[in-house]
């Protein structure tokens, strides 16, 4: 468990966090009990679930945003309309959502890390990335309302 402390400085990572992570490294490497792996494929699978929790983690804080910005901008749609259309976007493999996917984390790493300008570039771009996605749940509401 002490390989996984550096990452607690990430935002958004905590105990509870890194346990978890821990949890499911080790279930990969159970489900693998009686193969053969080398050291590249646990540091693949450590890597992988640290990456993908990270990412979860950051993009939910950014999509509670964009709900909270389309409930702001649009007062008669519900959480669910908005919801919904959030998941037909993520259906449709959307470029906004899935550049807000990548900056979020991005985001992420360089505050924690005090890469400050690569932060506030990513803020920036995010809140553009985010705003381009409200606006399509707004007009697609608006479609539907029609």
């Amino acid at each position: 468990m002490n390989f996984f402390k550096p990452f607690m400085k990430i935002r958004g990572m905590d105990k509870n966090r890194i346990s978890e992570i821990y949890q499911d490294i080790q279930i990969k490497l159970a489900a693998m009990h009686g193969t053969e792996f080398n050291v590249v494929l646990m540091y693949t699978i450590v890597v992988s679930s640290l990456t993908t929790s990270i990412r979860e983690i950051q993009f939910n804080d950014s999509i509670q945003e964009v709900i909270v910005r389309a409930k702001k901008q649009s007062a008669n749609l519900s959480k669910k309309q908005i919801q919904d259309e959030l998941e037909n976007l993520f259906m449709r493999n959307n470029k906004n959502v899935s550049i807000l996917y990548n900056l979020s984390y991005i985001d992420a790493l360089a505050e924690s890390f005090n890469y400050l300008k690569t932060a506030r570039i990513c803020k920036i771009q995010k809140s553009k990335y985010i705003n381009h996605i409200v606006d399509l749940v707004i007009n697609s509401n608006d479609q539907i309302s029609k």
